[in-house]
């Protein structure tokens, strides 16, 4: 077995921190993860060194491929894009969104529906979570253009429960708003100054 450290910590060349963590116990398998800011690779610790590099190479490729679709994602267009398709998907279109963006200044919701504009708005501290993630807070904007004026009733449910994965997502954004609160409240900030967030609500 190679006597290397345990752990090992560099800055790839486009500036990505990278953590790589040899296991004793990992025969095989290889798997990474974004965590404490920076892409930590575990690798089996009786790969050689060459191997292993290859190993972190091809985890980095593929973080690299992710961020980009993400970034690509999270563009105004694809954003319309993707409530169009959403719509068409869940709702049969009749939702029918005219404009679709991402905002700065919504720190008590994820989104917020105009249905008289036919607008929606979505908290870009959303571009962090899962693509699924936004894409629920979407459909549920879309919702609410559906059916104006009726707030959170047994037709918004239904509509709703349409979105396969809603009971995930309602716990996702539970947490992801847990966690920015409790950021908060360790930095001396107050929960709104972190993104205290605490509906969906939008009328």
């Amino acid at each position: 077995m190679p006597n290397f450290p345990q752990t090992v910590e560099f800055i790839a060349a486009d500036d990505i921190p990278v953590r790589i963590v040899r296991s004793n116990k990992r025969k095989k398998t290889i798997s990474s993860q974004w965590r404490d800011n920076r892409l930590v690779v575990q690798v089996p610790a009786a790969l050689n060194e060459s191997t292993e590099r290859v190993f972190v190479d091809e985890m980095l490729k593929k973080y690299r491929q992710r961020k980009n679709r993400e970034s690509a994602l999270s563009t105004e267009d694809s954003l319309m894009d993707r409530a169009k398709a959403l719509d068409t998907k869940y709702l049969g279109g009749i939702a029918n969104p005219l404009s679709v963006r991402w905002v700065n200044n919504q720190n008590k919701r994820w989104g917020s529906a105009t249905p008289y504009h036919r607008s929606i708005r979505l908290s870009a501290k959303l571009k962090y979570v899962p693509i699924w993630v936004q894409n629920y807070v979407l459909v549920h904007e879309l919702v609410h253009l559906a059916t104006p004026g009726q707030g959170h009733g047994k037709e918004f449910q239904q509509l709703l429960d349409r979105f396969e994965r809603r009971v995930e997502a309602d716990q996702f954004l539970a947490g992801f708003s847990a966690g920015f609160n409790a950021y908060a409240k360790e930095n001396g900030q107050t929960e709104l100054e972190a993104g205290g967030f605490d509906d969906l609500d939008d009328n």
